[in-house]
């Protein structure tokens, strides 16, 4: 990649060469979907935050992004390692974006792009960090297959999001953050109506037929992959019974399908096969939970993971409302 003078390339690549003032070498050793091919080139500078990480950004920014991240990045990969297996992008880099970046993160291997809102100064957002690391798992390594169950990246993610949360701040703070998306969920679904299509897991995108039935196919990035979706995932460690159990079932998961793009009836199958007993019970049709359900139906979700061990946070917080809303 040639740049002009004073400007820098980065790329979503597992290994990068500076050739000489003007001129950048990448090269991607492993297997990404299209989606997650990425390239920025601006005036930036990089800081070390971890033995493989460092943050990218403008100059201005460089000293606020260091000192958020310095130090946890290697904290949050090395949690994700324990639970979910090897993180096998090498580098796990961020690049602070302009104000005008349009998401929280994006999670391109080796180089998550980031808004600088994120830059708090007191690491209170470092769960967007943790939810873009666990796509390292669930996304890049095992992606959807097709867009119409975006739930396969985002519901994973979520779980993974919240494993690695437990595991690092207590399963209280946890707790305080799945409510709040339970929250945002309640919120989607009243604005869209319970029963719209795009409140399945499995939406229906198709040319012609998508129009018909009223959904643009960028609007199935919504709440409902990622919170729904988290709920089904949750539903299945309930099934599981045990939650080092269900964290063995998802590295074997990463494993069995890594740099694939699978479907959720891969996904299912797989765990129907990974616990047989489950299979043997038909836990995949009990009535009111069928999978098919699931996936099919659009709706509230038929099961919600006990939220409860998060009401010593969520009470005052609770209560801190019910001040300002009777004050009008």
């Amino acid at each position: 990649v040639q740049v002009p003078e004073g400007f820098t390339a980065v790329m979503s690549a597992t290994s990068w060469e500076k050739q000489d003032d003007n001129t950048f070498f990448f090269k991607m050793s492993q297997p990404i979907p299209s989606y997650l091919i990425a390239l920025a080139v601006g005036d930036i500078v990089s800081a070390d935050v971890g033995p493989r990480s460092r943050v990218w950004a403008e100059p201005c920014l460089i000293e606020a992004a260091k000192e958020e991240y310095d130090g946890v990045i290697e904290e949050f990969l090395a949690v994700g390692e324990k639970l979910f297996g090897p993180y096998v992008w090498g580098r796990y880099d961020i690049l602070f974006m302009p104000p005008s970046f349009p998401f929280g993160g994006m999670e391109n291997p080796c180089l998550t792009f980031v808004t600088p809102c994120l830059l708090a100064g007191d690491r209170s957002l470092a769960d967007v960090i943790i939810h873009e690391i666990s796509h390292s798992w669930f996304g890049n390594l095992v992606t959807n297959a097709t867009w119409g169950e975006f739930w396969l990246n985002e519901g994973f993610t979520m779980y993974a999001q919240r494993r690695i949360t437990t595991e690092v701040y207590g399963l209280a703070y946890t707790c305080l953050e799945a409510a709040t998306g339970r929250a945002l969920l309640r919120q989607h679904m009243d604005n869209t109506g319970e029963d719209h299509p795009l409140n399945k897991l499995r939406v229906v995108i198709e040319p012609g037929f998508s129009l018909f039935l009223g959904i643009n196919p960028d609007d199935t990035y919504n709440e409902t992959p990622y919170e729904k979706g988290y709920c089904f995932v949750s539903y299945l460690a309930h099934l599981a019974g045990d939650q080092s159990k269900f964290d063995a079932f998802l590295r074997a998961y990463v494993n069995r399908f890594k740099f694939q793009s699978i479907t959720a009836d891969d996904a299912l199958s797989f765990f129907l096969e990974y616990f047989p007993e489950l299979k043997e019970k038909g836990v995949d049709s009990i009535p009111g939970f069928e999978f098919d359900r699931w996936l099919n139906m659009p709706g509230w979700p038929p099961y919600l993971p006990d939220l409860s061990p998060g009401e010593q946070l969520m009470k005052p917080a609770d209560n801190l409302a019910e001040l300002w809303a009777a004050d009008g």
